[in-house]
């Protein structure tokens, strides 16, 4: 059975009494009903589906199949002579404010520019469309814009209407129809004739306004994100919150807010390289410290630490400093961190031996991955032995 679709006599019902045609669960055990009437829009056409409850249940998903509109609930209702629905009105205004928005500004770039729309989505928060063009600018986005809010602002009727296939040369399409059999046509007489089924305001007025907020390159189209209506003052009212507190954190009025953050971005580039060069030279300190108090083994300078939870990065840098101002010292240095241990190995020029063999030969003992050059190579493992081990590993292996 057909059921009978009652949001497209009138969109702004919210209540409707009708009778239960039939209730079952889908193939995936959820519970949904038939009635024999609706006025819950189901997911269809780029617009969400309604929501709200039958008989005092939740009504979370609503689709169409073969003419049956399925209305999902969270658990079976209790089957009575009348069926009592209302819908979430706020959800499905908020809908129609964005879909006859989308209509407004899809006709209005392709009034002043020739942009054709290809595509179109209401997400939760903001709605997009895909323009058949490879790039957009600022000026076109804002004088399309200001066209579309001049059309919202001359309180258009819109009108719906059902044709045949043998009527549609009477009208000037915006986009090929992707049925041939019960056309429903949305118009906002001399401005735009689309083929949709979707619900819709009776008056341009009531979509309140549309702002652009972004747009970027997607595929080979341009993407473009938008609100209407009362989520344009949801946007303001985030964004003015926003600014309100920026202006507080950076002690500047609204208009040299701009100003203010690339002078306090630029100071923070200073002081991060100033951090950097400060850390390079107490390396350097640390480089001549090691090199003063170096041992000798088995007739060899060595320098061997062991660090508590040092970026590996940092070692790297130690050692290189270390064997930069000496030709004669082998650097052996590990960090033991919460689960993992890292190690670097390095030599002085004059120094013989392979690092990147001496590293391969004690990655297994850590179930570790690494590498490098004969001269200089780091990795890491598994702390499945204790840094002490693993530094006495490392000497035994380069005595070999």
């Amino acid at each position: 059975m057909t059921t009978e679709k009652v949001y497209y006599q009138d969109p702004y019902k919210q209540s409707i009494t009708t009778k239960l045609v039939m209730q079952a669960q889908d193939e995936n055990g959820r519970f949904y009903v038939v009635l024999e009437k609706t006025i819950f829009y189901p997911t269809g056409g780029g617009q969400p589906h309604d929501t709200g409850n039958i008989n005092g249940v939740h009504v979370y998903e609503v689709e169409e199949m073969d003419g049956e509109i399925r209305h999902y609930v969270e658990q079976p209702i209790e089957i009575q002579n009348k069926i009592a629905g209302e819908i979430a009105w706020d959800r499905r205004f908020d809908h129609m404010q964005q879909h006859s928005g989308q209509h407004i500004l899809s006709a209005a770039f392709e009034e002043v520019y020739g942009y054709k729309t290809v595509s179109f989505h209401l997400g939760k928060e903001l709605c997009t469309i895909d323009l058949e063009i490879p790039n957009l600018t600022e000026e076109e986005a804002n004088h399309t814009e200001e066209l579309a809010n001049k059309i919202i602002l001359e309180n258009r009727p819109i009108e719906t209407k059902w044709i045949t296939e043998a009527e549609l040369s009477h009208y000037s399409l915006r986009k090929e129809l992707s049925v041939s059999e019960n056309i429903r046509l949305v118009i906002i007489p001399n401005f735009d004739y689309n083929g949709c089924g979707g619900t819709h305001p009776n008056s341009t007025g009531q979509v309140s306004s549309i702002k652009i907020l972004n747009w970027e390159k997607h595929k080979n189209y341009i993407r473009l994100h938008f609100v209407c209506g009362n989520r344009v003052l949801k946007q303001l009212h985030e964004k003015q919150s926003v600014i309100q507190s920026l202006t507080t954190i950076l002690n500047s009025p609204q208009g040299q807010m701009k100003d203010a953050a690339n002078r306090l971005l630029q100071q923070s580039k200073e002081l991060e390289k100033t951090v950097v060069e400060l850390k390079a030279e107490l390396l350097q300190y640390e480089a001549r410290s090691h090199i003063a108090n170096v041992q000798i083994i088995h007739e060899r300078k060595v320098v061997q630490v062991i660090f508590k939870n040092r970026p590996i990065s940092e070692l790297q840098q130690l050692a290189r400093s270390i064997t930069n101002v000496t030709n004669d010292i082998l650097v052996l240095l590990i960090s033991e961190n919460e689960d993992k241990l890292q190690l670097v190995c390095s030599r002085s020029k004059e120094i013989n031996g392979n690092m990147n063999q001496l590293l391969k030969g004690v990655l297994p003992v850590i179930n570790g991955r690494g590498g490098g050059n004969d001269s200089f190579a780091q990795g890491g493992g598994e702390r499945t032995i204790s840094a002490e081990q693993l530094m006495r590993e490392l000497m035994d292996k380069s005595m070999d």
